[in-house]
């Protein structure tokens, strides 16, 4: 039976660091199902079939050097529920630190108990890319800085591209 796991985020934009977790998740399952979460609270930067873009540009390539097949969906609803749907029995969450574990062990635990058979497994970031989030991206290329470390090519050029129109 192959092994299908499920990574749910915002992709809001794809960084390096979710590059990071997207490479080393390839290598454990078969099937990667890259989940863009839907919450009608929030106004992305990106739209959904932006980040879809970017996800298919940027992680394809990763998938197909490991062997991994890669699926990106969305989903408005509790994120097991989304994995049981994919068909996925792993959750892939990425952790930087001390403070992203204790966070995902209190989701994973509450996870756990509503679909038991779903297991969520921690990727640890690589060190370079420890520091990088979506959010601290977003504010160094609303103020113009250079974004070019901490994200894919593509994702840079659409970012200089979003912030040029405003």
């Amino acid at each position: 039976m192959p092994h299908v796991a499920l990574y749910p985020g915002s992709f809001d934009p794809v960084t390096n660091g979710h590059m990071d977790v997207v490479r080393q998740a390839c290598h454990l399952v078969d099937k990667l199902v890259v989940a863009i979460g839907i919450h009608p609270g929030k106004a992305p930067l990106f739209s959904v079939d932006e980040r879809m873009s970017m996800i298919r540009e940027v992680f394809a390539p990763i998938a197909a050097h490991s062997g991994c097949q890669i699926e990106c969906i969305t989903f408005d609803n509790l994120t097991v529920t989304a994995a049981q749907k994919a068909g996925a029995s792993i959750l892939i969450r990425g952790l930087r630190d001390g403070t992203d574990l204790d966070y995902e062990m209190q989701i994973a635990g509450m996870n756990q108990t509503l679909v038991p058979e779903v297991q969520t497994i921690f990727i640890p970031a690589s060190a370079t890319v420890r520091p990088i989030t979506a959010t601290l991206v977003r504010q160094i290329a609303g103020m113009g800085g250079d974004v070019s470390a901490f994200v894919p090519g593509p994702v840079a050029t659409r970012l200089r591209t979003k912030f040029s129109r405003t």
